[in-house]
């Protein structure tokens, strides 16, 4: 502090002194130049600004969770695709009704040669009961229906409850099975993976999910002007803002304090801070305080056209160039580095 205000003594005439809010930059800043106006760089007061922003969306991070996506679901009583066969026609393939189709058709290619049922047994190899069953059936299809349809199921008892787990928008099927067995289900995961797996061939979800947005992406948001936000963006914190009142009042007075810096309105300040304080936002409260220990330089940084940006440009690429070299160099060789590069920009 006291480097800065010697430097300060010995220039006369310093009329406007742009600084962060530090407190040792400020009393420093009065020690050295009594007579300077201090304005509070509007870089560090959007900065701060900002992580109040942060940590009020971090308070609210719950809101971020959106609802899940409605997933269709069957309604009560709906057959899934291997259950609908008596509505539908049988779409059943596999070993056994391959089996129970072609002795449907050799019995009745010997009904139609006149080969009595018990003939057809003894040819055929089959019990007479077997073939009377088949010799009734006009087709096949008549009995895979009749054998797979009606007959219960250890899950029967669950299915309402994994119909409405599965419209909420969990798919999963080891933890619906968990979640299962918590309700006293006594089957195994077998038979909850074959179900799920046709739930999922008849009401497949709308798409894979929406990843929850941050609390960087939030903020950044909120802290950058809507016309630089594209649809899902805007989307995004239109859904949000409606899900959370507390956010959407932190929005409001964003913008209403973007607006006032823009337009050099520092005059409103005072109006800014009472709307802020009327509304229960603990972290804006912390940042109007801070504000309020320096409110003249925060005034002023608000209203005159001066600023620190350019300073803080060239602190910027000082730090660039020092750390192109990995640390390994000295000042030396990072203050030559610095003089060829701002030689380069003027030719």
């Amino acid at each position: 502090m006291a480097t800065v205000s010697a430097w300060l003594a010995a220039r006369s005439g310093i009329a406007f002194l742009c600084r962060d809010r530090s407190s040792a930059y400020a009393e420093a800043g009065r020690t050295g130049a009594p007579d300077a106006v201090h304005v509070a760089d509007r870089w560090h007061i959007w900065k701060n600004l900002a992580e109040a922003v942060e940590k009020t969306v971090t308070r609210h991070r719950a809101c971020l969770r959106r609802p899940q996506d409605e997933v269709p679901a069957p309604a009560a009583g709906t057959l899934l695709p291997d259950e609908d066969e008596a509505e539908q026609g049988p779409r059943r393939s596999g070993r056994l009704s391959d089996r129970v189709r072609r002795q449907h058709t050799a019995v009745h290619e010997l009904i139609s040669r006149n080969v009595s049922l018990r003939g057809i047994a003894r040819q055929l190899q089959l019990s007479r009961g077997t073939v009377r069953r088949l010799a009734r059936a006009a087709t096949p299809d008549e009995l895979l229906v009749g054998r797979w349809t009606n007959l219960p199921s250890i899950l029967d008892d669950h299915k309402p409850y994994l119909h409405q787990r599965w419209a909420e928008g969990c798919t999963n099927a080891t933890r619906l099975f968990h979640e299962l067995k918590e309700r006293g289900y006594e089957g195994g995961t077998t038979v909850v993976r074959r179900y799920v797996s046709r739930l999922r061939e008849a009401f497949p979800p709308a798409g894979p999910p929406r990843r929850d947005p941050t609390v960087r992406d939030v903020t950044n948001c909120l802290t950058r002007h809507p016309d630089s936000l594209d649809e899902d963006e805007s989307t995004q914190v239109k859904d949000l803002l409606d899900r959370c009142p507390a956010l959407a009042l932190t929005a409001e007075h964003v913008r209403a304090f973007a607006e006032l810096m823009n337009n050099r309105q520092g005059r409103l300040l005072h109006r800014w801070i009472a709307d802020v304080r009327s509304d229960d936002l603990p972290d804006l409260h912390t940042f109007i305080n801070g504000l309020g220990q320096d409110l003249d330089a925060v005034t002023a940084g608000l209203t005159l056209p001066y600023s620190s940006g350019v300073v803080e440009g060239h602190n910027n690429k000082i730090k660039m160039l020092k750390r192109q070299m990995f640390g390994r160099a000295n000042f030396d060789l990072l203050r030559k580095r610095l003089l060829l590069e701002a030689a380069a920009g003027r030719s």
